[in-house]
């Protein structure tokens, strides 16, 4: 067995890094199983609540907006995926009917209309925000009175976030939410001062899927207007899934225990729950259980990888790795040190499992679109090394061109696709592989929200310069100037992510969540600090909703 040793003057040579060890240990081993069946006398209850709540949906009403609430809170409940054709129905009907010229006809408060478009955006349809201009006075600016609207407020707030190019009244909107609703916290009672600081920590749009329906079950069974019917449903179905995943985590912690490499390769982040838990944001249905299971092995080796030439491997070692990438083959193992050999044979062994299941859908084209794009990381990965050896700071241009690879986020959007069956065809993968402008989007927040909160613990070993080093350097500006320019383009990305999820779409929506929800991953857990890397605060507590505890019924 190859393990890692090394001495002080090692640490000199390599620039080590002071990782924590894994806060789970084996703690999902308990979970692993043959059988991945489900408790069948839950699923056939969920069934019958599921055609209840259906009947629900598609029953007639002449009373739009509370047909818009229902679905809202299906969707938020972390039940929308049941009723993705019936949703788009009845959303598609109203949209006919009170849209006109894009213009919301509907007269209502500000807490219903905000909720009416925040809806419709969400489900890519056009639509103006012009409708809030009726909440301004004659200055042009919001009427200071709608602060005393705090659900109206709270409202406005959430639909500001699906602001897309030239939504200047959106831009409005969210600054006056933002600053009133602040003010409103530090005099509200207790729990009304928790949810106001909870919706402006974390926007609904940018949230993670299953850590909303965790958190709005809590809110929704509150609600003296809840329907029993719906909360039954999704608090049962929340935990069918989760015992799901729990099986899932469990099947992919032995796999990990049995390649110990926390034992071979001791300087690696040890994050196989935290890997597991960044793919679950990107699908959580049952029906891409096959999808995860790949896309996490993936993803975990790529952070294996990643920490090798950020923080162990020597700059010749890193050539060597680099060239057995590009040339893919077995014969190049002899020629890499022995810490190494393990990770490429990983490498490998991942490739021929995700051939095998693509040869027998007989979707094996998928496999030189990946090929492509892994070699492409691991290229960047390894001129940020060559960057740190010759001490070199780029242009800004030049940096985000090579890091945008390195952040991988374009290697795994394309690896999601891989397990998702035969709707990605070979169109799909064309399109995703050119770079297209949601993909590029999504690669730049990863890269501005990783550079904001991880470049000051990164500095203090050898690193490659940070994106901020770049500004600094180019355009003579302070660190806080610079961040505060990676904060005004990860709002211009946010705008592009969500311009490209209206219809038409260039792709089917399916392939545009996956995106999106990759760049909610970011949001939640690289707002404040790396909390993958840190994972003992934010990512566990995160975990523990989703994959632990279980939801009371």
């Amino acid at each position: 067995m190859s393990t890692v040793a090394y001495s002080d003057h090692d640490a000199k040579q390599r620039n080590l890094a002071d990782y924590h060890p894994s806060v789970w240990g084996g703690f999902f081993l308990q979970y692993a199983s043959e059988t991945m069946e489900l408790d069948q006398n839950l699923a056939s209850q969920i069934d019958t609540l599921k055609d209840e709540v259906r009947n629900m949906l598609v029953s007639k009403t002449e009373m739009p907006l509370t047909k818009v609430k229902l679905i809202d809170s299906i969707c938020r409940l972390g039940v929308g995926y049941h009723f993705e054709k019936e949703i788009d129905e009845v959303l598609q009907h109203i949209h006919k009917s009170y849209v006109e010229n894009g213009e919301i006809t509907l007269e209502d408060s500000l807490c219903s209309l905000a909720m009416l478009f925040r809806v419709f955006r969400q489900q890519g349809l056009h639509v103006s925000p012009n409708v809030f201009n009726k909440f301004k006075d004659k200055q042009g600016n919001f009427n200071e009175n709608l602060s005393t609207d705090v659900e109206g407020m709270l409202s406005l707030y959430e639909a500001s976030h699906m602001m897309v190019h030239e939504d200047d009244i959106l831009e409005e909107a969210l600054n006056f939410t933002s600053t009133h609703l602040e003010s409103i916290a530090s005099q509200s009672s207790p729990s009304l001062a928790a949810q106001i600081e909870y919706t402006l920590k974390q926007a609904l749009h940018k949230n993670i899927p299953r850590l909303e329906a965790r958190h709005y079950i809590s809110i929704y069974e509150k609600d003296p207007t809840c329907d029993e019917v719906l909360l039954t449903f999704a608090k049962l179905d929340f935990n069918l899934l989760q015992s799901l995943h729990q099986k899932e985590f469990g099947n992919i912690s032995k796999w990990w225990k049995e390649l110990d490499f926390s034992t071979k390769l001791p300087y690696a982040r040890d994050r196989i729950a935290e890997c597991s838990f960044w793919v679950l944001t990107a699908f959580f249905e049952p029906q891409y259980s096959q999808a995860r299971k790949m896309m996490i092995k993936v993803i975990t080796l790529l952070s294996i990888i990643d920490d090798t030439y950020d923080a162990y491997g020597t700059i010749d070692e890193l050539e060597l790795f680099t060239k057995a990438v590009e040339r893919w083959d077995i014969s190049s193992l002899d020629e890499l040190p022995d810490y190494m050999k393990p990770i490429y044979r990983s490498f490998l062994t991942i490739y021929e499992e995700i051939e095998k299941e693509m040869r027998k859908e007989g979707r094996i084209y998928t496999l030189d679109y990946y090929k492509i794009e892994f070699k492409k990381s691991v290229q960047a990965f390894m001129t940020e090394a060559r960057w740190l050896n010759e001490n070199h700071i780029p242009t800004t241009e030049e940096y985000m061109r090579i890091s945008k690879k390195s952040g991988a986020y374009p290697l795994l959007i394309l690896t999601s696709y891989i397990g998702m069956g035969d709707i990605a065809t070979k169109e799909i993968f064309n399109w995703v592989s050119n770079e297209p402008r949601i993909v590029n989007a999504a690669a730049t927040l990863c890269r501005l929200m990783d550079e904001i909160v991880s470049s000051e613990f990164e500095q203090k070993r050898g690193h490659v310069c940070s994106l901020l080093d770049c500004y600094m350097k180019q355009f003579d500006m302070s660190r806080e100037a610079a961040i505060q320019e990676c904060k005004n383009r990860m709002t211009i990305v946010w705008k592009d992510i969500n311009e490209e999820c209206l219809r038409p779409t260039e792709v089917p929506m399916p392939f545009m969540t996956r995106v999106l929800n990759l760049s909610r991953f970011m949001d939640v857990i690289y707002k404040n600090k790396d909390n993958y890397t840190d994972s003992d605060g934010l990512m566990k507590t995160c975990i523990k909703e989703v994959l632990v505890d279980p939801v009371p019924i």
